[in-house]
């Protein structure tokens, strides 16, 4: 297992890392909110989850194309960034 882990991309391996840790996140508010039992306080635990996803989202885009920017010839690494952009824009529009 170590050396499948020392095998890998940085950038995948920092990548998915922030995916579990935001999975892990996701969880543990779904399981507070069933604990909490409370509406009130539902919506404030689902208020602090709703900052953490875009956080993570941004983090993970940011490793990526920090990635493969040494990779793509400039034009497709423009059209990336706008990718992206407009994802963004979509998400929080």
């Amino acid at each position: 297992m170590k050396d499948w882990i020392d095998s890998m991309d940085r950038a995948v391996l920092s990548m998915g890392m922030l995916r579990v840790f935001g999975g892990s996140v996701e969880l543990i508010a779904a399981f507070t909110i069933l604990y909490l039992n409370d509406i009130k306080k539902a919506l404030a635990v689902n208020s602090v989850l709703a900052t953490v996803g875009p956080i993570i989202l941004i983090s993970t885009m940011a490793i990526g194309i920090i990635g493969v920017a040494s990779k793509l010839d400039p034009i497709r690494l423009v059209l990336v960034v706008c990718g992206v952009f407009l994802i963004l824009l979509a998400v929080f529009k």
